[in-house]
């Protein structure tokens, strides 16, 4: 099953307002620019790229979220994004049930999170080129060729915090602390599988 197959799916098993509110997102963020991809990421949430993400979408129980990966750093005039506002990289627009879409202005918003991604990509060393790879102080690799520790990270910035019910960057306080809960759990698991012995 692909993305969009998937992406569907999840629609439908909205019966409620939720699945009007997600239908129409999805299809405002797709005529905003034909070359959108459809993705599936993180065990279950549809993402919408081009030369980098967009956004994320997620239905919860009384709302529908769009996340915008880079929304701190684009124009709203409309005032749409009314969550996560503090956040330094993300902002997200929060559809509760009676919400009007505002199909323009969110168009207009996809269109300007997918030129920030290619002005970002264009900063990037050309295709077909090798930029230099040193070694920085850490002596990790650096350049658009290396597979850095930092790129790597870059990667994977989300996570699902179970106390917000929600993703999170993982720079959040929450991160650590539920890493830490998770570890103890596992500790405490391996005590008790150990003394049962």
């Amino acid at each position: 099953m692909n993305p969009s197959e998937r992406i569907d799916r999840l629609i439908a098993k909205l019966t409620d307002w939720r699945g009007k509110t997600f239908a129409s997102i999805r299809k405002s963020i797709l005529e905003a620019d034909r070359e959108i991809i459809e993705e599936w990421k993180w065990m279950g949430s549809p993402v919408w790229s081009h030369d980098g993400i967009i956004a994320v979408a997620n239905a919860h129980k009384e709302k529908v979220k769009l996340t915008f990966s880079h929304g701190a750093s684009l124009p709203d005039p409309e005032k749409l994004f009314n969550a996560g506002l503090e956040g330094n990289a993300r902002r997200a627009i929060d559809f509760f049930e009676g919400d009007k879409i505002n199909e323009r202005a969110l168009k207009k918003l996809v269109r300007a999170a997918v030129d920030y991604n290619q002005i970002k990509l264009k900063k990037k060393a050309p295709a077909g080129t090798r930029a230099k790879v040193h070694k920085s102080k850490r002596g990790y690799s650096r350049g658009p060729d290396a597979m850095s520790k930092t790129k790597y990270a870059q990667k994977i910035i989300f996570f699902y915090c179970y106390k917000c019910k929600d993703y999170e960057l993982k720079t959040s306080p929450h991160y650590r602390a539920q890493k830490q809960r998770f570890a103890r759990r596992r500790k405490a698991e391996k005590a008790k599988a150990e003394t049962t012995k």
